[in-house]
């Protein structure tokens, strides 16, 4: 069985077709590399300072451009997709979405949807904490909330590599959710990111090292990575980490691909030689 993960860095645009040409070829080039599991950055296929509405889409419809997308890229390649985030106007739901599911207002969902390698949605996670603060970069102000509805559930599935536990970007600086992924058995964490180059470079390694050490994981991060716009920068360095914390690829700026494996046998020694679960206090 294929063990390879792949993070994508993407520079992502207003223009959602370049984008997902870009998106495409840099998938192809991760199924290439012989991975098995694919993410994609925050915001792939669009990053634009205006409404996101108008790109909103309602899950599970087939003839919706991004999802489409999604799903061909995931059964052509074989692989497991997790499409970064794409804006959703319907919440989630076990039964279909009907009206009653669906936003009101100008907001969407900033949703993460996992494809199976057959191009079916096995797991949807929306991001629970927005980016509400003030940066000292060329932006200067970040209101996520003005844009996006936030979601409320932990998420972890089962994939061919093992339990994935679900975040998106900003969600990186809370550990108690990470905590509750690894409770619930995660063994791989998934951060789809636009960091920005402020945040990125003081913060960004350190707080994925840690989150990888301190719950014993693999850690896969995918952000944007170079100048979108006038105002918006990203940071980059997409990297996967292993559950000792040590960085086993990266990217550094512009776009590109990490690959690395996954050895559930190491991760399973890590926990089994500092078994950390056990000795908790609080």
């Amino acid at each position: 069985m294929r063990n390879r993960i792949a993070a994508v860095q993407m520079v992502s645009t207003a223009d959602v077709q370049g984008n997902l040409q870009a998106a495409a070829r840099l998938i192809a080039n991760a199924a290439e590399q012989g991975a098995a599991l694919v993410l994609l950055p925050e915001n792939f296929a669009v990053l634009d300072g205006g409404p996101l509405r108008q790109f909103g889409e309602i899950q599970g419809d087939n003839d919706a451009p991004l999802q489409r997308f999604l799903a061909q890229q995931s059964s052509l390649h074989g692989i497991t997709l997790i499409g970064g985030t794409i804006p959703l106007i319907s919440r989630p739901s076990g039964n279909g979405e009907d009206q009653q599911n669906l936003l009101q207002g100008r907001r969407v969902r900033p949703s993460c949807l996992v494809y199976s390698a057959e191009g079916n949605v096995v797991s949807r996670y929306d991001k629970i904490h927005l980016f509400d603060v003030v940066v000292d970069d060329g932006q200067a102000e970040y209101f996520e909330s003005g844009s996006f509805v936030a979601g409320d559930e932990v998420v972890t599935f089962d994939s061919p590599l093992g339990r994935l536990g679900l975040t998106v970007c900003y969600d990186l600086r809370f550990p108690e959710l990470y905590r509750k992924l690894t409770e619930a058995g995660a063994e791989i964490l998934t951060v789809p990111s636009a960091f920005t180059r402020t945040t990125g470079a003081a913060h960004w390694e350190t707080l994925l090292r840690a989150r990888a050490i301190e719950n014993q994981c693999y850690v896969l991060a995918a952000n944007q990575g170079g100048v979108h716009n006038e105002k918006r920068e990203t940071y980059g360095h997409s990297m996967i980490i292993d559950p000792w914390g040590t960085v086993l690829d990266s990217v550094p700026v512009g776009e590109g691909v990490a690959v690395a494996e996954v050895d559930r046998d190491f991760l399973a020694r890590i926990r089994r030689n500092m078994p950390i679960d056990t000795h908790r206090r609080l």
